[in-house]
């Protein structure tokens, strides 16, 4: 069996120092790692790159794919997503990074590549995609609506991201009752976890929020 790791953190990079050491060590043939991005106006991604990458590369990584989102990648940025080694989908605005992955020849790459075993990051944005339903809290929606859009179904799970900071603990709750998933995680601000075949295995920083049916108490 393919072993499928899942690192999901509650908000903006670096990584934390056990989970960046945990992702590399997980990293799946020799291609490059790929940092998935939407850009932002007035942003320049290398100049943020490096809060990914120095930390990466301090642990072993060696080569990097950075991938712009947009509504029409290239066949070579598909050639080069599915040749990765490892996939990082950074944080920003939600919505965009659900409009440019689910249901796009970017997700279908990244559902595949999970479960050949190619171990995924989400941080924030990228980790509420990462579920079958993202869930996206008014605080994090320009309008100020919480949303429900589709997700990548990489876990049977509800996420909440920033969850000391958005004060997340009902929308989670709410969350977790409604979709009767076997977990919930409230993931705060420098918190991570890693998920292996489903199940929580690390977890770094402050304390998670953990719910979980009952089944999966015994």
């Amino acid at each position: 069996m393919v072993n499928q790791h899942l690192f999901l953190f509650g908000g903006c990079p670096p990584f934390t120092p056990g989970l960046c050491k945990t992702f590399v060590s997980c990293l799946n043939g020799t291609g490059p790692v790929a940092l998935l991005y939407v850009p932002r106006s007035g942003s320049s991604w290398s100049d943020y790159a490096p809060i990914y990458t120095e930390a990466l590369t301090a642990c072993g990584a060696t080569a990097f794919f950075h991938l712009p989102l947009s509504a029409s990648p290239t066949a070579d940025q598909l050639e080069q997503l599915s040749a990765c080694a490892g996939i990082i989908i950074s944080g920003g605005e939600t919505e965009r990074y659900q409009q440019f992955i689910v249901h796009t020849p970017i997700g279908a790459i990244i559902q595949e590549r999970f479960q050949q075993g190619v171990p995924v990051v989400g941080f924030s944005a990228g980790a509420l995609l990462t579920p079958s339903e993202c869930r996206i809290p008014a605080i994090d929606q320009r309008e100020g609506k919480a949303l429900v859009l589709e997700g990548l179904s990489l876990v049977d799970a509800v996420i909440s991201v920033h969850y000391d900071t958005w004060q997340e603990e009902t929308n989670l709750l709410q969350a977790f009752e409604t979709t009767m998933s076997r977990f919930g995680y409230g993931l705060p601000e420098r918190a991570g976890i890693h998920l292996q075949n489903g199940q929580l295995v690390q977890q770094e920083g402050p304390e998670a929020v953990l719910l979980r049916q009952k089944e999966e108490m015994t």
